[in-house]
């Protein structure tokens, strides 16, 4: 598609050109246009239609969108602020230079203008600063044939219609009405027989992730948010809702990964950012290391015996850490979709622990099996076996415990996961192996 589109262009067939693009899916021409030289990039915008212009324009990458606002005169600039979505322009001038900013508030409509302030004040994380003002307000003395004509008359400039939302002579939400029941109902039926008074909605400081997940759970296409009186200020669609699902889903597996989270694709974070975000993960992986070798180092210097035991650490480091991370990703992601909550604690704590004895013990007789096969030794296989059923154990445990600690303390639970489970059972796992094996040691000789 790209060659023909610059093939179309080189040989100033606009025409068909202009034919290939109506032909184009908006986000794909957005991809499209981030690969493109700037002067084909302008000429290929010019091209479109007002309508695609802006459709075009907010799905395109923020760079490749601050490379584009430099190409526009004013007027241009003017005329696709004027008709993107209010939502889609407060990003697009959250994400901007402040230069850009300066010149996007400059050429905007007045009150456009002071409705882009306003919503910027809205903390990044809130409801607030996700909404759209774009939605149809319905009264509820209204007839249906009334609301249908107010939805034709207003839906062509509105983010969804399907949803409308009926409103006192105050703005306080009184009720929600489907468009599939105003085009299946009476014409001289009154909206107030047809509205639904139980709604769900969210306040405009209420976090965004919950905002998304409560979307999510009631199936919902958009939901109204209001302000302390009760006022209806604003809507948040789903489109909106799943972008905020997947950020937060990349940011925790970021973090899983013991990684710094970043709002940049992968592609346009620059070397030197992608490795500042992992060399502080990297320099402290390092401390569970230095503490390890200092307690190996202690118990051999107190019986030189277990010097011969060492070759099994790595497999018991691996298999607690592994069970670990297991058990805090199933934790995590149960309360992330609200399934667990913190009241939970001992029912799933007890879950863990009767997961991690069949795991455990599976573990343990296999390992026991081999390695007293390969080794000929059972006391061997008896001290890994009982080390491993140990850590399996406390793996689990700790899994499901830090994840729902941190969520009490009001820390972000996938830090927990990858570092710290890693961390603490990597120490766990050689204190519980050596002191197994010093006291079976002990038995054997007495023996």
């Amino acid at each position: 598609m790209k060659d023909k589109i610059l093939e179309l262009l080189n040989e100033k067939k606009y025409n068909s050109l202009f034919e290939l693009l109506l032909e184009c899916n908006a986000v794909d021409l957005a991809f499209l246009m981030g690969e493109l030289e700037n002067e084909d990039m302008i000429k290929i915008f010019r091209l479109l239609s007002k309508d695609s212009a802006a459709e075009v324009f907010s799905y395109m990458e923020p760079d490749d969108q601050e490379r584009l606002i430099s190409l526009f005169s004013d007027r241009e600039l003017h005329k696709i602020i004027d008709e993107m979505y209010f939502d889609d322009t407060v990003d697009l001038v959250s994400e901007m230079p402040a230069f850009v900013v300066k010149r996007i508030l400059k050429t905007a409509a007045p009150e456009q203008r002071r409705l882009i302030n306003e919503f910027l004040q809205y903390p990044d994380d809130s409801a607030g600063s996700l909404m759209t003002i774009e939605f149809v307000d319905l009264k509820s003395h209204m007839s249906v044939e009334q609301a249908i004509e107010k939805i034709r008359a207003e839906g062509i400039d509105k983010e969804t219609i399907y949803t409308c939302y009926v409103l006192d002579d105050t703005r306080q939400l009184i009720g929600i009405v489907d468009i599939k029941d105003l085009l299946t109902a009476g014409f001289d039926t009154p909206v107030s027989e047809l509205m639904q008074t139980s709604v769900i909605t969210a306040h405009t400081l209420e976090n965004k992730e919950d905002v998304a997940r409560r979307i999510n759970k009631y199936d919902l296409l958009a939901l109204p948010v209001v302000d302390r009186e009760n006022r209806l200020v604003g809507i948040i669609t789903i489109d909106d809702a799943v972008e905020v699902i997947e950020e937060e889903t990349a940011a925790d597996f970021e973090k899983m990964a013991a990684i710094t989270p970043t709002d940049e694709s992968y592609f346009r974070t620059g070397v030197w950012r992608h490795s500042r975000s992992r060399i502080v993960w990297l320099v402290l992986s390092l401390l569970p290391n230095i503490f390890s070798g200092s307690i190996i180092a202690f118990y051999q210097s107190h019986n030189p015996a277990l010097l011969s035991l060492t070759a099994f650490i790595p497999m018991l480091m691996g298999a607690g850490g592994n069970s670990g991370s297991q058990s805090s990703t199933m934790i995590i992601r149960g309360m992330a979709t609200d399934e667990i909550a913190l009241k939970d604690f001992f029912r799933a704590a007890w879950k863990e622990l009767r997961i991690s004895l069949l795991c455990a013990a599976v573990l343990a007789v296999v390992n026991g099996v081999r390695i007293a096969l390969q080794y000929n030794s059972t006391l061997t296989a008896l001290m890994v076996s009982l080390t491993m059923l140990i850590t399996v154990i406390t793996a689990n445990l700790l899994g499901c415990m830090l994840p729902m600690g941190a969520k009490k303390l009001k820390i972000d639970p996938a830090i927990m996961a990858g570092p710290m489970i890693t961390t603490v059972m990597d120490i766990a796992s050689i204190v519980i192996y050596f002191n197994i094996a010093i006291r079976l040691l002990g038995t054997a000789s007495r023996l």
